[in-house]
């Protein structure tokens, strides 16, 4: 099992980004290579990934969720083996650190490789990067 964790600071308070965060179908506007996620109920989620020219569906189940602190889940079924949380701290009224723990199990010579190289930590660190930019843009009232 490999692990990555990355954090990023947001320019949002608490709430907005956790409430943004928790809108699991807006994720492919700023997650390289997630097609599509679909809120199945209140606690599972159905993903379709491209990733790397590699099709994967396979759903989450929301194991513990916490408004405005953190958000953990694994996956079950399908062909994807991976365990995460994110979290959020508050730095200040306006300010948020986003941290975000995967454990993933990797699939094939291609994603050992992959995470060997460290692509798949530059992944997370660009996902962040792209929700940093997408809910400053949206701003406080946006989530």
């Amino acid at each position: 099992m490999s692990q990555v964790k990355e954090s990023i600071e947001v320019d949002v308070p608490v709430r907005t980004a956790y409430n943004q965060w928790t809108q699991f179908e807006t994720f492919p506007q700023f997650m390289d290579g997630v097609e599509s996620v679909e809120k199945v109920d209140d606690i599972l989620t159905h993903w379709v990934t491209r990733i790397g020219g590699v099709d994967r569906e396979f759903d989450a189940e929301i194991t513990e969720q916490i408004p405005d602190e953190r958000v953990s889940w694994v996956t079950v079924g399908g062909e994807s083996d991976q365990s995460g949380v994110v979290t959020f701290h508050p730095i200040d009224p306006t300010h948020t650190e986003v941290t975000l723990r995967m454990d993933f199990d990797p699939d094939g010579l291609a994603e050992t490789v992959a995470d060997k190289l460290g692509f798949i930590d530059r992944k997370i660190a660009g996902d962040l990067k792209r929700f940093k930019t997408f809910i400053e843009e949206r701003g406080t009232t946006g989530a």
